[in-house]
């Protein structure tokens, strides 16, 4: 969607080219920022150890600074994640820590220690799998999100983080529930891969068909007033309905009226939701939508 929006957004007269290479860097994006959250959690579990070396340093150490807990160092999801090789190649290829500040990291440990979650975690001695990882959990989605300069950090080196954001938290949380869940080198799948490629493809070529079909719908409104975002999405939505056999209709339509709420206007997701739901009807009606039905496969 933000990809198609550039091309048919952009004035000057230089032309895209290759519109699917473009999808695969932005796609490489997403990926590299996924490894740079999980990686700047990791230091920040491993800070202690650093914590409590510069505290056992001081020329006069208290007892508090001799008596640092780094139980979370040892974090069992924590070295989950460095241990597993597709990180490990993520991580010299991408080369996140040119990235880290060393004054936040710094920053993010110590409300993580300030924190009742963190002080009930150290408190208790043995090693438990689930707590190691709902600790790790809850310092990234209670003390690194909410923090504004933790986002300002990622928003420097990843203009992405602002539409990204969303899908990413999702993906982080899945991968602490349990690390390894995804390749991090090749987040997308061949699948998905291939998914988005024809979508786009089929998007672009397919734009002034799907105009015949949605400018008959628009009644009284002016098409050329009519948010760019709202028929490019219109026009997405039609290329699955007509042309991607296995996404069930409803799927669709629900996809496309949520990121009309999400990313157009406040009306945008009554709107594309009633031109959608009208045009598949008569496409339906005229014997037009073909669909796997995966419930009566044998």
């Amino acid at each position: 969607m933000q990809l198609i929006y550039m091309i048919e957004t952009t004035h000057d007269d230089t032309p895209v080219v290759q519109p699917e290479q473009l999808l695969k860097k932005n796609l490489d994006k997403s990926r590299e920022l996924f490894v740079y959250l999980l990686y700047f959690v990791t230091e920040v579990a491993r800070f202690a150890e650093e914590d409590s070396r510069h505290r056992r340093s001081k020329n006069l150490p208290s007892r508090e600074d001799m008596e640092v807990n780094t139980k979370i160092s040892g974090n069992l999801t924590i070295w989950a994640i460095l241990e597993n090789e597709d990180f490990k190649r993520s991580v010299e290829k991408d080369k996140p820590g040119l990235k880290m500040d060393a004054e936040l990291l710094k920053k993010m440990y110590y409300l993580l220690a300030e924190t009742p979650e963190y002080q009930a975690y150290i408190a208790i001695s043995s090693r438990d799998k689930n707590q190691d990882r709902d600790i790790i959990k809850f310092l990234f989605s209670q003390v690194l999100l909410p923090d504004e300069s933790f986002c300002l950090h990622l928003e420097e080196f990843y203009p992405n983080w602002d539409d990204d954001g969303e899908m990413l938290e999702q993906l982080v949380m899945n991968y602490l529930h349990k690390p390894g869940v995804y390749n991090t080198r090749e987040m997308v799948s061949d699948e998905k891969w291939f998914f988005a490629r024809d979508l786009l493809r089929t998007t672009l070529e397919k734009k002034e068909f799907c105009s015949t079909l949605i400018h008959p719908k628009l009644k009284n409104w002016d098409a050329d007033r009519i948010a760019v975002l709202d028929m490019i999405l219109m026009r997405m939505g039609l290329c699955e309905l007509l042309f991607f056999e296995t996404i069930p209709t409803k799927v669709t339509i629900n996809e496309y009226i949520d990121l009309a709420k999400a990313y157009s206007t406040s009306q945008s997701g009554h709107f594309v939701n009633g031109i959608l739901d009208n045009i598949h009807k008569e496409l339906v009606e005229a014997g037009r939508i073909n669909k796997i039905d995966h419930k009566n496969k044998g």
